[in-house]
């Protein structure tokens, strides 16, 4: 091996990795199908590394059910591993370290990084991670490349303690963490978090870290259960009651000082609109479907002055703090995962995403 490494400037982890893997390849509209496909080659300023554990994202469910992307393409964004191989020029990692890879960073020059809009780069929306066919995340399969953009600025050593699993959650936290602060929410305020899948719950529990009073909505009773446990002031049936009146009355008839949106149902903008207090703030974070159009009364922005918000993806200036949230042991991560699949049922795991039962909360896909 240590000619091979002064032939090449690569490095390689001691059992020699394979020349095919398992990856749940999504193939069209609503179809992801196991398949042995080839594991990535890399490049200068490369790694590749062994995928431990990702989570399944509401993003990847909307993909795959309504065909947003053009197959084939491994999905999977939120995952943690351990470095295998690295390419010439890559001094901050080697084979054996175990890590955690975002799978979008930003150029750091352009007029959007400038001024802090780091998903709005075009280097940005470039995925740096891909395990075969066009980048896209790679976590549902085995192995994943990790491009020199990522490698020098988006990937994290784990430290001793911090298992996989937790380390999927840095993403997500990072972007809940995200809009947290894109709306502004501060010490002593009402927050009203409409949806209490896992990032519902995780916007819950992150503005309840900024000091705010959390109250939050979901339809199954094990989600409320469960966001009661980990600090909503109370956990509301939006079939059964009146979010606005509920809200309203519970602050002295103003109502919320900000709504965050974690259902991607268009009639919640308008209801979120009425829950909120005049000057009060909407955030849509799961608005993100490109079809979806949203209505909602002209006079609440423009007369009442409630803002609409959104937020989308990561943010560079979040990644270390969101990382910190998740090594020190911060978050109810542990309680927050309910289903673990191997890969080889990664249909079963989707599904169970998409259609969540009672006590469904976070869904991941175990490759160890």
């Amino acid at each position: 091996m240590s000619q091979a490494i002064a032939q090449t400037g690569s490095r390689e982890a001691v059992a020699p990795v394979r020349r095919k893997m398992l990856a749940g390849v999504y193939r069209g509209e609503g179809l992801v199908r196991v398949e042995e496909v080839p594991v990535p080659e890399i490049g200068e300023g490369e790694v590749l590394f062994r995928v431990a554990a990702c989570g399944i994202c509401g993003t990847d469910i909307k993909k795959i059910q309504h065909g947003f992307i053009q197959p084939p393409q491994i999905l999977g964004h939120e995952l943690s591993g351990t470095v295998v191989k690295t390419g010439p020029g890559v001094t901050r990692f080697k084979p054996g370290d175990r890590v955690v890879a975002f799978h979008h960073i930003p150029c750091g020059e352009c007029f959007y990084c400038e001024r802090k809009l780091f998903s709005q780069c075009a280097v940005y929306k470039k995925t740096g991670l891909t395990a075969g066919f066009d980048p896209n995340g790679g976590g549902f399969g085995q192995y994943v490349r990790a491009m020199p953009r990522i490698v020098e600025r988006g990937m994290i050593p784990l430290p001793p303690g911090v298992s996989f699993e937790d380390a999927t959650f840095v993403e997500p936290v990072n972007t809940c963490l995200k809009a947290v602060h894109k709306a502004r929410v501060a010490p002593g305020e009402t927050v009203l978090v409409v949806g209490q899948g896992p990032i519902g719950m995780l916007l819950a529990i992150l503005a309840r870290l900024e000091g705010a009073t959390v109250y939050t909505s979901d339809p199954l009773a094990g989600r409320r259960a469960a966001s009661a446990r980990f600090g909503a002031a109370e956990s509301f049936n939006p079939r059964t009651v009146n979010l606005t009146e509920e809200i309203r009355a519970r602050t002295s008839g103003r109502g919320a000082d900000a709504v965050l949106l974690a259902v991607p149902n268009p009639a919640s903008v308008v209801e979120a609109l009425a829950i909120a207090r005049p000057g009060g703030r909407v955030l849509l974070f799961a608005h993100n479907d490109p079809v979806l159009r949203l209505e909602f009364p002209a006079a609440a922005i423009g007369v009442e002055e409630r803002e609409i918000l959104g937020s989308y993806s990561a943010s560079l200036d979040e990644q270390e703090k969101s990382a910190a949230l998740i090594f020190d042991g911060r978050l109810p991560l542990g309680e927050m995962i309910s289903d673990r699949f191997p890969l080889e049922r990664i249909g079963d795991a989707l599904h169970l995403a998409a259609h969540p039962g009672e006590n469904t909360l976070k869904v991941l896909v175990t490759h160890e």
